[in-house]
């Protein structure tokens, strides 16, 4: 009976919604794919000799991510992260009971019986691949490293991927997931069949958050935090603005331009650039003297060069914002904004105006991104939300300060005539402390405000910030500048979600329009029986 190599991937943090979407994409391309592409970095012998091909992963909780990977063909253990996860499948699991392998070329899952079908599984991975947020202590990598298994971090090995596809990278501090999504749906509709990963999920693809294409190009979402997009080798460079963001990594807004202006350097001679002619720290960087030295002003003797000479600006200003506001079915100039970068990119790649504008009709945005729906909320109050008539739900996932006020101007855009409440839920001590004064005035369209406790993000806090920023020091800080501004309006904290409910339920009525707002898990409100 003939032995089967396996060439088995391990993603710790397999639920976070980027190394989901890089888990998704392993899984459709199947060994074929990640061979042609990771083939370098995957120089073991089991590897280059495997014919089956496994994905396994690990995640602190169950979520509707893990299942729909579970699906593609991924072994998922789900609870505290532990160094036996990396024998997922192993030993007593291949001789107890089926398994799933995905076959080279192939992304759908067949049941196979352990050592019955002539499968053996190494104890170890060929290839760790760990999100960011996962700490250096987690068990699972401190095993692998102990084990000289080659491990990755979701930056590096999509950075790989950059290296061989003809990538465009949205980046910036606002609208990385919205420009995405709008880009790829534009590539897609001009049969381009673009690979995507973005930072969301999208319901013209089944609320998956990434997409295998056939094509030479890639779109991505590159993130800013902890300078991933470092690893990134861009043909073309969308970049949307540049403002204070992720102080907990950053030292200041100098140092963020500066990571920023290598990270352009990155771009090739014949790359292009995309970039936001409104973004006033945009324009900084890209002053008159820049233009002429080709290289990066920067605070010390270090300069980054940008090779490329080729540049595209756009701006609110432009002739086609006007027609973008008449075909978007998403309110806001952040979100015109959003398309003009699109159209830029797309006019690049040799789209049609006339295909760009109409993908962009139809596009009515991403998961948790002015997202609206109803609510029932029932047997109240007359004067409330009652006799299970439904409340206006926008569910957005803005969570700076910039964010929050895009979102309700746009919501006052669409809605002029509506008292509009938001239930927000500060995510991070540190963004809420450095970021303070620009959350007080942040929520001034509202015209009641719910704070829920600052969100506590594992591993990216301190104890000493804790004890200096609250949601009720926030609370109080906007009446404050309430009573400055003369202005008289509901300013109200709560614990948790059932509280919340209880003030939703007291506080809003059925013409009311309620954002629920936050990157945090305030999201749960939604499913919740009121």
């Amino acid at each position: 009976m003939s032995i089967d190599k396996v060439l088995k991937i391990h993603f710790i943090g397999i639920g976070g919604i980027g190394v989901s979407a890089l888990a998704r994409l392993f899984l459709l391309g199947g060994k074929d794919w990640v061979m042609k592409n990771f083939g370098k970095v995957l120089d073991a012998q089991t590897a280059i000799g495997a014919e089956k091909f496994l994905i396994t992963g690990s995640d602190l909780v169950e979520s509707e991510v893990v299942l729909d990977l579970r699906k593609l063909g991924a072994e998922i253990a789900v609870g505290v992260h532990k160094k036996e996860n990396l024998c997922l499948c192993h030993a007593e699991l291949v001789s107890a009971s089926s398994i799933n392998v995905v076959d080279s070329g192939s992304a759908m899952p067949r049941m196979v019986r352990g050592a019955a079908a002539g499968m053996t599984i190494t104890d170890n991975p060929d290839l760790i691949v760990y999100s960011a947020a996962v700490p250096k202590d987690n068990p699972e990598l401190k095993e692998a490293k102990k084990l000289k298994i080659l491990c990755l971090s979701y930056a590096q090995v999509v950075g790989e991927l950059t290296k061989k596809m003809f990538t465009i990278a949205i980046s910036g501090m606002h609208g990385k997931s919205t420009t995405t999504a709008m880009l790829a749906l534009v590539l897609e509709k001009a049969g381009l069949d673009p690979t995507v990963i973005i930072g969301t999920k999208l319901k013209q693809w089944d609320g998956a958050n990434a997409r295998l294409g056939k094509s030479q190009y890639l779109v991505i979402e590159a993130d800013e935090w902890q300078a991933s997009f470092l690893n990134y080798w861009p043909k073309i460079i969308v970049l949307t603005n540049i403002e204070e963001e992720h102080l907990d990594y950053y030292r200041d807004l100098p140092h963020i331009m500066k990571i920023f202006q290598e990270y352009l350097g990155h771009l090739p001679a014949d790359g292009y650039l995309v970039a936001n002619g409104d973004d006033e720290n945009i324009k900084k960087i890209f002053n008159f003297q820049f233009l002429i030295s080709k290289q990066f002003p920067t605070s010390n003797s270090k300069n980054y060069e940008l090779k490329t000479k080729n540049f595209s600006w756009f701006s609110l200003r432009q002739i086609e914002a006007k027609e973008l506001r008449r075909v978007l079915q998403i309110p806001g100039q952040h979100n015109i904004s959003n398309a003009l970068a699109v159209l830029s990119a797309a006019r690049i790649l040799g789209v049609k105006d006339e295909i760009i504008f109409q993908a962009l009709s139809e596009f009515t945005g991403t998961w948790r991104r002015f997202e609206e729906s109803y609510l029932k909320i029932k047997n109240y109050k007359s004067k409330m939300v009652s006799g299970g008539k439904p409340l206006k739900i926008i569910s957005d996932y803005g969570h700076h300060p910039t964010e929050v006020k895009a979102t309700l101007q746009a919501a006052k855009e669409k809605y002029p005539d509506k008292k509009i409440w938001v239930l927000f839920q500060p995510h991070q001590y540190q963004r809420t402390y450095y970021l303070f004064d620009r959350f007080v005035d942040s929520f001034d369209q509202a015209d009641g405000l719910i704070l829920m406790k600052i969100y506590d993000v594992a591993g990216r806090e301190t104890k000493e910030l804790k004890q200096k920023v609250s949601s009720a020091k926030l609370a109080q800080a906007i009446r404050e500048r309430d009573q400055r501004r003369g202005v008289v309006r509901p300013i109200l904290t709560v614990d948790d979600l059932d509280q919340a409910k209880k003030l939703i339920v007291s506080n809003v009525v059925e013409a009311d329009i309620l954002i629920v707002m936050g990157a945090g898990d305030i999201y749960k409100i939604l499913n919740s029986t009121f």
